[in-house]
């Protein structure tokens, strides 16, 4: 039921980044759960991981070997090996030194990704029986079926893909993702991999992820849960005979930027668009805050409301719930007769209470439409956010009260 999400567009090959993608069986005989992504030698790697405390073993691990050197990304679905305590960092060990002894690197440098149920212990014969297929199918062009790989209870495979000239050659951003619900990223989505044959200094490299992870992946949410497992994986090649960026400026610098910024946010929003069980796609936008945090505040407030996403569903224009969470949202010394409200361009609250030239039809018509923007000019300040969520329907509710059947 995804929202305005089609097909996979053109997903360009990266050169020196190969995916390979293998069936272990994890929760579905024949499914293809295991993708083996490798880097090339001399690769530089950033990563923004999932701030629960309840953090999965692989996100552990990872955290802990993206600071040196990375050649292998090893990722499972069907199984999350969250809330398995040491147990389960042994298994991520496992797998990982499984992966290094048939590639022929340091354990150390292969980092583990798992998405799927919590609290069930891995099954790492399985994964370690998938790895040899999935190192046999390594290629640079693998970025659909590894869309596919990595997929839990979405239902399409998400990613996007950018190239920019510069001095004559051509560099390549391309993304994927998986998420479709436990959707409140707090540094980044669900699952994600971005990779560009740029060569990057690594300290460059992370803070372009960060940033990139913020003004994207941090600003969706389906349903407010933020997930054990979060992680998204920016590398870079340097396979493109280009400059090394080491500074956050100059053209070169700014134009990856904007290729990495562009496939961020597309493969964050195909998230929202896919959320379980949606049926809208909407934008909340906040204006005239005193500083971002009151907007995202308000945001989120809205965002998050059980009651307007029910509205949402059902296309109800019941503008009362959008005060109500704006007006709970915490901002000190809130001036309600300030703040204008819109749906998409209709003013549906102006001075407090209802706008005097809105009408019922007018809101049910906005309601009506599968892609919604509901504005809110705070009258406080100069700062903006949006942030991009869902409705709620019954089938969030059936997919999740089956999850585990």
């Amino acid at each position: 039921m995804a929202v305005g999400l089609g097909p996979l567009p053109t997903l360009h090959p990266v050169p020196g980044f190969e995916l390979g993608i293998a069936s272990a069986g994890i929760k579905r005989p024949g499914r293809k759960d295991v993708v083996v992504m490798r880097c090339a030698e001399g690769s530089s790697v950033a990563g923004v991981f999932t701030l629960n405390a309840f953090c999965a073993a692989p996100v552990i691990l990872s955290k802990q070997r993206v600071q040196g050197t990375v050649r292998y990304l090893l990722t499972n679905t069907g199984n999350a090996n969250a809330g398995t305590g040491a147990p389960g960092l042994a298994a991520a060990e496992r797998t990982c030194a499984r992966l290094a002894e048939l590639a022929g690197v340091p354990a150390e440098s292969v980092l583990p990704f798992s998405t799927g149920v919590i609290g069930e212990p891995l099954p790492v014969e399985k994964i370690e029986g998938a790895l040899q297929a999935a190192l046999d199918n390594l290629s640079e062009n693998n970025w659909a079926e590894a869309a596919t790989g990595i997929m839990t209870t979405d239902t399409l495979p998400k990613g996007a893909s950018r190239q920019f000239q510069f001095d004559g050659k051509t560099i390549t951003v391309t993304g994927i993702s998986k998420g479709a619900g436990m959707i409140r990223p707090n540094m980044a989505t669900m699952l994600g991999y971005i990779a560009t044959d740029a060569k990057v200094a690594p300290a460059v490299l992370k803070d372009l992820m960060l940033d990139g992870a913020n003004k994207s992946f941090n600003r969706i949410t389906i349903d407010g849960d933020t997930s054990t497992n979060d992680c998204c994986m920016l590398i870079a090649t340097g396979k493109a005979d280009v400059p090394e960026v080491t500074e956050a400026s100059g053209a070169l610098f700014e134009a990856l930027k904007q290729a990495v910024f562009e496939v961020c946010m597309e493969v964050a929003q195909a998230i929202v668009r896919d959320g379980e069980g949606a049926t809208k796609f909407v934008t909340v936008q906040v204006n005239g805050g005193g500083n971002h945090q009151e907007c995202l505040d308000v945001g989120y407030a809205v965002a998050h409301s059980p009651l307007i996403k029910t509205a949402l569903f059902a296309s109800d224009p019941n503008w009362g719930r959008i005060l109500a969470a704006v007006g709970r949202a915490g901002l000190p010394e809130l001036d309600v007769s300030l703040i204008d409200v819109y749906l998409d361009s209709v003013c549906i609250a102006s001075k407090g209470g209802r706008s005097p030239s809105y009408t019922e039809a007018q809101g049910a018509a906005v309601m009506a439409q599968e892609e919604i923007t509901i504005r809110i000019d705070l009258g406080r300040g100069q700062c903006s956010e949006t942030i991009w969520t869902t409705d709620l329907s019954h089938e969030y509710v059936k997919i999740n009260a089956e999850y585990r059947t």
